[in-house]
């Protein structure tokens, strides 16, 4: 992955000093008025989902700007939860779960948008490829079970879970850009899937110590836990449970912007 993102960034720096030098030699007219240059946006769309977005954009030439991103959520309960529950019904154990999950995040996202209208310094339509570092927190994730002991007795029982997951990803955007007035500017991202790996690690600490017999049980109730596309690695000791989490990731960025611009 690193040699990878090393080399795509070779190439893009090639590209960006080639197609500068060549605008620069064919802008001499439209510098004598000046441009703006600078975008500074928040993500109206993202407060909805708990989340906070702040991009800044320079355009470099007319037809080629960088944009870096920077996005957080603190820990919360899941957003619009009481639709969730709704939803859950009366599935009790889910209720439960989705009551006393705690959720986190936050993203950095750097990306090089090419302009393909006429008006250009971050106007109009555009395609942009990035990439993106997250991380995503988890705490009192509570997951209720159940065993026999060896007085062939039920016993109930819950082991409460938290930990991250990173995941590294690169895309590609498609959006539009306009300019509200002298200062002020609206970014619809319009689709941005994007695809990568993650690792995450999340560890639990049972109510009451483990028996044997009851660890088995433990293990086989998480790896039958439905995670999309992950491999799930568990272990299970008397007073820890570690679950671990490799494999691809994906998503798609989306969204309305509004800022400024100077």
């Amino acid at each position: 992955m690193k040699k990878l993102l090393l080399i795509t960034g070779l190439l893009l720096f090639c590209t960006l000093s080639n197609i500068y030098a060549q605008e620069q030699q064919s802008s001499t007219s439209e510098n004598k008025v000046r441009v703006p240059k600078n975008y500074v946006k928040f993500n109206i769309t993202s407060i909805a989902l708990k989340n906070y977005s702040i991009q800044y954009e320079r355009a470099l030439t007319k037809t080629i700007s960088l944009a870096f991103t920077f996005r957080d959520m603190p820990s919360t309960t899941l957003p619009f939860k009481s639709m969730i529950l709704k939803q859950v019904g009366d599935n009790e154990d889910a209720s439960d779960v989705i009551e006393k999950l705690k959720i986190g995040n936050m993203a950095f996202t750097p990306e090089i948008r090419f302009y393909l209208g006429k008006k250009g310094y971050g106007r109009g339509f555009y395609i942009a490829p990035f990439y993106r570092y997250a991380k995503y927190e988890a705490s009192n994730f509570v997951k209720n079970y159940e065993y026999q002991d060896e007085n062939d007795q039920q016993v109930n029982a819950s082991i409460t879970l938290s930990g991250n997951v990173t995941a590294n990803t690169v895309g590609l955007m498609f959006g539009a850009q306009w300019a509200l007035g002298k200062f002020v500017c609206l970014d619809w991202w319009l689709l941005g899937p994007h695809y990568g790996k993650s690792k995450g690690d999340l560890t639990g600490i049972p109510s009451q110590p483990i028996p044997p017999e009851g660890q088995t049980e433990i293990r086989q109730t998480l790896e039958d836990l439905e995670i999309p596309m992950v491999k799930q690695t568990v272990e299970v000791s008397a007073n820890r449970v570690n679950m671990k989490i490799d494999g691809p990731w994906a998503g798609i960025r989306a969204g309305i912007s509004l800022g400024i611009r100077f």
